[in-house]
């Protein structure tokens, strides 16, 4: 099976080189296309991060084993990571931490054993990085929350954790802030929940999940998150066994999938032989198990634990008394361990299976779309304005230019309401929300907020306006801090 494998920019050659090493000591099946990505082709003017040719190639076998590599800063380009992700729509990013011997932590110096899986949101949320400056002073970003997006990353997660024997699924949200976004992420979870009877399905605000997480870790199964949620709780949960040189990543997509080290490229120690390859080495352990190579994968796993619990480690980690060793000796180690089972927690041998790919050809983008179909109204439209009136200054400017079926209802400066109550102890900025609202039985049209628009144009610079919807009978939009 031929993969795509860029070996990524600092440690990254010199981690990849161990860790291919190790598969092909273990005669893996594999045979492996590099293909060029990282910060040295953005420096050759590729502003993606990767040439047309390793763009091709990784469409084209579906896998892409990666090592870690770097954005310019500065520059006006977007991450090289995240760019893969979204482009291939490797939807969920699946991050196992567990216990390592070896490896100490406060919890393995406690005895808790953590095994615990954090599947985030890998395409929407505020990873968009859709951006504006509405007025000189105020940035606004956009979170895409999708009804679609979710569902498949929320489905993934429980038939991974079905697979994998969890008893306890956990959406991790902020829905009692975020109504509608996290709102959507949670009631997905709690439809796709009732499908598998099997699970327990919980959800945790995240702020109390972080906290439960650093006290009682092994309480937890499988988490999942939005994506800029899971960004933060993954990397805390990688604190918990060792940091993020214990912390293997999945990406995975229903056509491709990516298998990366999540740390970075660790410019001051590139070229010195002293990185420790294990995220990476985790990272393509995973890989093997997608590819189905999943009696390869636990001898590597378990020879890979039996060095760590024998005190082998590269200097960023373990038994200061024990010298350390470089990155070339670390990996002979494990080669050597090859049959060797760890005394603690070794892994259970697992049958392989024929990978089935499913990288087609398809010859359109996909549309995410639900079965929901219910009847639409516009009730209003809400106009960010800038504006350096008080606000009953501006009100009063507003209701001049009120129509039949639209009325201002409430003024608001970053999401509290100043108008028609408020306090005079409220900070303000220089950028409003007006909110028109209609209260007449028949509907709305897109003209009728576009004539509004006109005539508050010519009292007002209007930086952006969202469209106040209904369906059904719940109103879409939410309500001003006070309001």
């Amino acid at each position: 099976m031929k993969i795509a494998v860029a070996k990524g920019d600092g440690i990254g050659p010199e981690i990849m080189e161990a860790v291919i090493g190790i598969f092909d000591a273990a005669k893996l099946p594999l045979e492996y296309q590099y293909v060029d990505m990282g910060k040295w082709v953005f420096d050759k003017g590729f502003s993606n991060g990767m040439t047309p040719e390793a763009k091709d190639a990784i469409e084209q076998l579906g896998v892409l084993f990666k090592g870690p590599m770097e954005t310019p800063k500065g520059k006006g380009v977007k991450s090289v990571n995240v760019t893969a992700r979204k482009t291939w729509n490797t939807y969920a990013n699946d991050r196992k931490f567990q216990t390592l011997s070896g490896v100490d932590t406060v919890f393995s110096k406690a005895g808790i054993n953590i095994d615990l899986t954090i599947v985030r949101e890998n395409i929407e949320d505020t990873y968009g990085g859709i951006e504006h400056m509405l007025t000189q002073d105020v940035a606004i970003a956009r979170r895409f929350i999708t009804r679609g997006g979710s569902e498949q990353v929320i489905r993934y997660a429980f038939e991974m954790a079905q697979k994998k024997g969890a008893k306890r699924i956990t959406c991790g949200h902020k829905a009692n802030i975020m109504k509608l976004t996290d709102g959507l992420f949670l009631e997905v979870f709690n439809e796709i929940a009732k499908e598998y009877p099997n699970l327990k399905a919980d959800d945790v605000i995240v702020d109390d999940l972080c906290m439960k997480l650093v006290s009682r870790p092994d309480l937890f199964d499988v988490i999942v998150l939005t994506n800029l949620q899971g960004d933060i709780v993954s990397d805390l949960c990688a604190g918990l066994v060792g940091g993020l040189g214990f912390a293997p990543s999945s990406n995975i997509g229903d056509h491709i999938s990516i298998f990366e080290a999540v740390h970075g490229t660790a410019p001051d120690i590139a070229g010195k032989n002293i990185a420790n390859p294990t995220s990476l080495l985790l990272s393509g352990l995973n890989m093997l198990r997608h590819l189905g190579m999943m009696e390869k994968a636990v001898m590597i796993e378990n020879a890979l634990l039996f060095t760590l619990e024998s005190g082998i480690h590269t200097g960023d980690f373990g038994d200061k008394s024990i010298p350390s060793v470089n990155t070339t000796v670390f990996a002979k180690a494990i080669i050597d361990n090859f049959g060797k089972q760890p005394s603690h927690h070794p892994r259970p041998s697992l049958k392989d299976f024929d990978f089935v790919p499913t990288n087609s050809a398809i010859s359109k983008n996909p549309m995410l779309l639900s079965s929901k179909n219910e009847p639409h109204k516009i009730l209003g439209a809400d106009f960010f304005i800038e504006s350096t009136l008080q606000p009953n200054e501006l009100a009063a400017l507003a209701i001049m230019h009120e129509k039949d079926q639209l009325k201002l209802v409430t003024i608001s400066n970053r999401g509290t309401q100043v108008w028609p109550t408020g306090s005079v102890f409220t900070n303000l900025v220089n950028q409003f929300r007006l909110r028109f609202e209609t209260d007449a039985a028949s509907p709305l049209t897109q003209a009728d907020i576009l004539n509004l628009y006109s005539a508050l144009s010519k009292d007002f610079t209007i930086s952006s306006i969202e469209i106040l919807n209904m369906w059904g009978d719940k109103k879409a939009y939410s309500l001003a801090q006070g309001q």
